[in-house]
């Protein structure tokens, strides 16, 4: 059991390594040689040019400006100075919400915090249970941390009546907290799609579950079936394709390409030093062995080769029906008639022409798209038994990894460590720093798996993929990290004990029945504040040094610079090296919602644990900004789709914390506050669904006001628009518009020839316009984008 000086001493070890992290960072950042790593965001939108392009040899990779040392810690500052209006100009509005997030911590925990040390503190450390209690069991142990917790309360005391009304308060509180940023979140978000650029999402719905039909493609199908029932605002259709296979062949290309430009750029350097060298590679694995070849005859005729192959696989992909999915992104002629057609049912039969908002370009994840919409029902069934198992299953390593990594499990495994273990400053070490490197060690590999698991799932935009890795790895937190390290960590310890014992051997903990039911929530009751240091301590390594190292990107820095100097053959290689990619909103998040709900727990139980929490979210909230404007390049815009999942972690954390402090107050027989408890997760959870009423839709829906508002505005600004053409391509695979310009515009004229043919259905005779038309025939494409509703 950690003591306050084993605390102190694992404190000032992460607030040293903090400051070092924070050290290293201010002086890295200052060198040339590293702008790219810690400014990518801003070369990548091409405000930022290399300040080791110019200058002496020396200065090209070190500051020698001295003063500039001085300022090192001016990024703080700086990183706080940029309006939230021009942050999300700048980085999007689901990077400014995401912050906020750290935001909405302080306002709930700050208020909390000294509300509790003033009344909470003083009532539990004004009794003696705990001294009594060692009197009459000398081997009964305890540390200053546990006299300033409930656990230094009598049974049976009427001072549980002040824990009972400070848990209304918090929850009031934080209920409050809470709907004001709902309020202001959905302001902001809604205020952003109606200011927000014209973007083909805006105009277009995905429509999958496409009747199969003998008679017509699907192309056919979907423009007949939008025309016959929206005949007025039905603008064009893109059908998905399944181009996985070309996927990977036009991987290889570019890596190919690129290899070409490297070897053209070094022999350009030869004949200007007149050499007139040719590269020169091995036709081997890696270039490594093999038959010696010219390496630009060599890689161009490669090219010519993979161009042909991906030639005859897009052609193959266009004409047979079995590449072709069914599903299509159809746009429409306004904002309204897209709102319309993604908010309605389409047909009496639920199961077909099923219709959503399509994710952003940007946000398609198209590997999915390929998947037959029979085959996602089975495969989420799949995943969530394989997610059930590893969540159980890896209870078990993580409870024998917090056994292990404790004074008593260490002494256990290996007798022979007894001696150094109990030196002072070894044993501090090992109690207030060692359990929360080992949680944070087992925890790499988890997010990895949680989005593969996700992928395999078929959710077809990048946005839904974290949203579901980030709600199962709240879920592994609170069941693994959380509870397993409360309940299994303690359990796994004292096994034997926990069989065999009687309830009343816990004195101090445990009420006077023996019955089994009885015997669980006492395992809860005595746990939570026994494991109040456990949480101290990961949050102080992950929360405090974690933080800090997260802005001094040592991995990124080194992967850089060992691909910059073995791998960089282009510029084009250079950013996609710098490229720090997006903020990892299925992990952040996640790891945040894990400090409200220890928070929320122990701020009625052992209120010492309150000021860590605060410190990570005052740190966190600067760091991340300062990442936010200079690092991370957000890959999708959600407009912030994910805070009705913030707000339902945040009300379960609260509801959790709620039983708990129920289940303890019953091993310490304060009876008569029990019923009273009950009303608060009835009034939380009543709270919650007045939230999602009151908010939620405009997270799912866009009002149909506003879609009316924004077209109309943008008719009386652009009259002249050509709609059509903005949205021809905006939902074609990346890898049929991207490729090459000729292949894309024949591709395209191809697709405007093929997009109507005269259909063989019956059902053509009920479409609204046929006379206009002629007989049989349907109009094309471009007729029908230029006629008035």
């Amino acid at each position: 059991m950690a003591s306050l000086g084993d605390i102190g001493l694992a404190a000032a070890i992460n607030i040293l390594s903090a400051f070092a992290f924070l050290v290293a960072f201010a002086v890295l950042r200052l060198q040339p040689f590293n702008d790219r790593v810690y400014f990518p965001k801003w070369y990548l939108k091409g405000l930022r040019h290399s300040p080791a392009g110019t200058g002496a040899a020396v200065s090209k990779f070190v500051n020698l400006d001295l003063r500039s040392y001085l300022k090192f810690l001016n990024w703080m500052p700086a990183a706080l100075k940029m309006p939230e209006p021009e942050l999300i100009e700048h980085a999007g509005l689901d990077s400014a919400v995401y912050l906020r997030i750290y935001l909405l911590g302080l306002k709930i925990f700050v208020p909390i915090t000294l509300l509790a040390f003033v009344i909470l503190v003083p009532v539990n450390w004004t009794n003696k249970t705990l001294e009594l209690e060692r009197i009459k069991d000398p081997k009964f142990e305890f540390n200053d941390i546990d006299k300033l917790s409930i656990s230094n309360i009598p049974v049976g005391s009427q001072r549980f009546w002040t824990h009972l009304v400070m848990a209304y308060t918090f929850t009031f509180w934080t209920c409050y907290t809470l709907y004001r940023e709902y309020e202001r979140v959905t302001s902001m978000r809604l205020h952003f799609l109606a200011s927000e650029h014209r973007r083909p999402d805006q105009f277009t719905v995905l429509v999958r579950n496409v009747p199969s039909d003998p008679d017509e493609t699907v192309s056919e199908l979907v423009e007949h079936f939008f025309l016959v029932n929206h005949p007025d605002n039905y603008l064009t259709n893109q059908v998905v394709y399944n181009a996985n296979k070309l996927t990977d062949m036009v991987k290889k290309k570019k890596t190919l390409q690129n290899k070409l430009d490297y070897n053209q750029l070094k022999y350009s350097r030869s004949q200007a030093k007149n050499k007139d060298e040719r590269p020169t590679t091995k036709t081997g694995f890696l270039g490594l062995w093999g038959e010696k070849v010219d390496a630009i005859e060599y890689y161009t005729t490669e090219i010519d080769k993979l161009s042909g192959d991906i030639a005859a696989e897009r052609e193959k992909i266009m004409s047979s029906p079995k590449s072709i999915m069914p599903a299509a992104f159809v746009s429409f002629k306004t904002r309204w008639a897209a709102a319309v057609c993604a908010q309605t049912q389409q047909t009496r039969d639920p199961t077909m022409w099923l219709t959503e908002w399509a994710p952003e370009p940007r946000d398609v994840y198209w590997h999915n798209l390929a998947l037959p919409f029979v085959q996602l029902t089975v495969r989420r069934l799949i995943i969530g038994v394989a997610f059930f198992f590893l969540t159980f299953f890896f209870m078990i390593p993580i409870a024998f990894v917090q056994t292990l990594a404790n004074i008593e499990g260490i002494k256990k495994v290996a007798p022979f460590l007894k001696p150094l273990i109990d030196m002072p400053v070894i044993k501090a070490f090992i109690q207030g720093f060692l359990p929360g490197i080992a949680l944070k060690l087992f925890l790499i590999f988890l997010p990895s798996i949680l989005m593969l698991m996700s992928k395999i799932e078929g959710f077809i935009a990048l946005s839904a993929l974290e949203r579901r890795a980030a709600s199962r790895y709240y879920l592994f937190q609170i069941v693994n990290v959380f509870l397993g390290s409360i309940i299994a960590g303690t359990a796994f310890q004292q096994l034997d004990k926990f069989i065999h014992q009687s309830p009343s051997e816990y004195v101090v903990f445990t009420p006077t029945k023996s019955d089994l039911s009885c015997r669980i929530p006492n395992t809860i009751g005595v746990s939570i504040p026994m494991k109040a240091t456990f949480f101290i301590t990961y949050i102080m390594v992950d929360g405090w040094a974690g933080t800090a190292g997260e802005i001094l990107r040592l991995k990124p820095l080194i992967i850089y610079h060992l691909k910059n100097f073995f791998l960089v053959k282009t510029e084009k290689d250079r950013e996609e090296a710098m490229d720090a990619g997006s903020l990892g909103f299925n992990t952040g998040e996640p790891q945040i919602q894990l400090y409200f709900l220890v928070g929320l727990v122990y701020c009625v139980v052992t209120p010492f644990l309150l000021p860590y929490i605060i410190v990570f979210f005052a740190l966190a909230y600067v760091v991340y900004r300062h990442q936010i404007i200079n690092v991370y390049n957000q890959e999708y815009e959600s407009a912030a789709a994910f805070w009705p999942d913030v707000h339902g972690r945040i009300i379960t954390a609260l509801v959790i914390s709620q039983l708990l402090l129920m289940g303890l107050l019953t091993t310490k027989e304060a009876k008569q506050s029990t019923p009273l408890l009950i009303a608060l997760p009835v009034l939380t959870i009543w709270f919650h669904r007045y939230c999602k009423n009151r908010f939620e839709p405009a997270f799912i829906r866009f009002p149909l006001q506003e879609a009316m508002m924004k077209d109309t505005l943008e008719r009386a600004k652009e009259p002249n628009l050509n709609l059509k053409g903005y949205l021809r391509n905006a939902y074609i695979h990346p890898d049929f518009k991207g490729e090459d310009d000729d292949h894309s515009a024949a591709y395209n004229e191809e697709k405007e020839r093929e997009n109507l043919v005269p259909t063989k259905r019956q059902s053509r005779r009920n479409t609204p316009l046929p006379s206009r038309y002629g007989g049989s025939s349907s109009p094309t494409l471009s007729e029908v984008a230029h006629e008035e509703p």
